[in-house]
């Protein structure tokens, strides 16, 4: 007598199963798009590009001053002879880095004073990737300002345009070209953020005056590099920042090309 109930929950309990895993199946066969694609076996579709169309007019122009100007900046990395004290062997080791911009026909090339106060070689890598020791011709370490001269006989990089900064206006757009943390021709971007700052220069050489700030992101390895306005004219040379970290804090001083203009025939004519 127990036995044909035992048997009868039994073949009930199956009967339950068997609905529930054919309603299921169904519903599955009904709805495929909730399948996993592995059991599909379906690749993922591929996506469309979608087209971006013209760039705006104020991309294209600072596409342009980009590529106009980049050939006339150059990468400066100095170095320091030292004399082991044990075997008395002059060699070389790595000082810093830095950035300068061609500044005239005759190979001479402008960057900070800071940048190879201290070295005793430098040498200048260009944008086409020709490199060159370089002569120190003479310096203004009150405008932070240094003069080097390379020997170039052919491929000459052009010098970027002069601006001026007597008619520079707080909130025109700058542009800043250099190396920062020796990544080599990068361009940033601001707008003059104040005029005539002041500044105490590097290694107490007094304080450089008429300073133009700017926001565009300047970095250690910035220095020497050119200021731009929006036409890709020279307006002034990158040369500090103000920074806890280190690093850019929407703070950045450039020598003002008017004060470039005054120093630097001077320095070249009286070598």
């Amino acid at each position: 007598m127990i036995e044909p109930a035992k048997r009868s929950r039994g073949i009930g309990c199956g009967l339950v199963v068997a609905v529930l895993a054919t309603w299921a199946a169904l519903w599955l066969f009904l709805h495929p798009d909730l399948w996993p694609d592995r059991l599909l076996n379906v690749p993922a579709a591929p996506r469309t590009v979608t087209p971006r169309g013209d760039l705006a007019a104020d991309e294209q122009a600072t596409i342009r001053l980009f590529r106009n100007a980049r050939g006339s900046v150059v990468s400066i990395s100095t170095s320091q002879l030292v004399e082991d004290v044990w075997s008395q062997n002059v060699y070389a080791v790595p000082r810093g880095t830095g950035s300068g911009l061609i500044w005239d026909d005759a190979g001479h090339v402008l960057t900070n004073f800071h940048v190879i106060e201290g070295a005793s070689e430098a040498t200048i890598r260009l944008a086409d990737g020709r490199k060159f020791r370089a002569s120190l011709v003479g310096a203004s370490p009150e405008h932070d300002i240094a003069v080097l001269k390379i020997g170039v006989a052919f491929r000459r990089p052009p010098p970027i345009p002069i601006g001026t900064s007597r008619d520079l206006q707080v909130g025109q757009k700058v542009f800043a070209i250099g190396n920062p943390f020796g990544l080599d021709w990068t361009l940033t971007s601001g707008i003059v953020s104040a005029l005539n700052r002041s500044l105490r220069a590097e290694g107490g050489h007094g304080t450089v005056e008429h300073l133009i700030q700017t926001d565009a992101a300047i970095n250690p390895g910035n220095s020497g590099g050119p200021l731009l306005d929006s036409s890709g004219r020279l307006i002034g040379m990158n040369t500090a920042i103000y920074s806890p970290s280190g690093a850019s804090a929407g703070i950045g001083f450039a020598v003002p090309v008017d004060t470039i203009m005054d120093v630097v025939p001077q320095i070249i004519a009286a070598n």
